[in-house]
């Protein structure tokens, strides 16, 4: 695993354009979301990033549910990393309960778009869909116990940050200008597909 940080793209970024196809075996597009905030989460199944934030990603998401729209993207390369396969990806939305659609980057292009660079990386964009927060949930991380082991309940998480700017967006506010990178796994970028951006470091 390569510890990757966000990109931070550049704030008022217009969101790209998207159309994934989900776990629930639909469709999901940006412009569906037209007028509303874009809360843009690159997830997947297996990084222990991830599965330390899931359960307060789904607890967000379901707050703001109808206020906020929240799009989780998987863009691993599922061919070498299973563990982030569709079939795993509809088992890990019946497992964690997600209300978001969950959808399959297969060519990589989103988060490319997106200048995705890690799991977990988000991005909120206000209701013109200009990016007004990117980088990380909140300021916790897993503890590593040993390789591939981690643990969750010496820091849980909080999604303080990501809350903080929702709560701006919905108030017609100004977002916290203080905004930190995400850090998590590397996306699992297929052979010769990784872009100019990413480097392992």
């Amino acid at each position: 695993m390569a510890l990757t940080e966000s990109t931070m793209l550049k704030l008022g970024s217009q969101a790209p354009d998207f159309a994934l196809r989900t776990t629930a075996g639909s469709t999901v597009t940006r412009q569906q979301f037209s007028g509303q905030p874009l809360l843009v989460m690159f997830i997947c199944n297996h990084c222990p990033y991830v599965i330390h934030l899931a359960e307060t990603i789904k607890a967000v998401s379901d707050q703001y549910a109808g206020r906020v729209a929240s799009v989780g993207i998987q863009s691993n390369d599922t061919e070498n990393y299973p563990a982030d396969s569709f079939e795993k990806m509809q088992e890990e939305v019946a497992n964690r309960g997600y209300g978001f659609p969950y959808a399959i980057d297969e060519d990589q292009s989103v988060a490319k778009a997106y200048s995705a660079a890690c799991t977990p990386d988000f991005f909120l964009f206000d209701r013109s869909h200009k990016l007004v927060y990117r980088g990380r949930f909140d300021e916790t991380r897993p503890t590593r116990i040993k390789s591939g082991v981690y643990d969750s309940q010496e820091n849980p998480a909080t999604g303080t940050e990501i809350i903080a700017a929702i709560e701006a967006v919905l108030n017609d506010a100004a977002v916290p200008a203080e905004q930190y990178p995400s850090m998590g796994c590397n996306i699992k970028w297929k052979s010769g597909n990784a872009p100019e951006y990413f480097s392992q470091g």
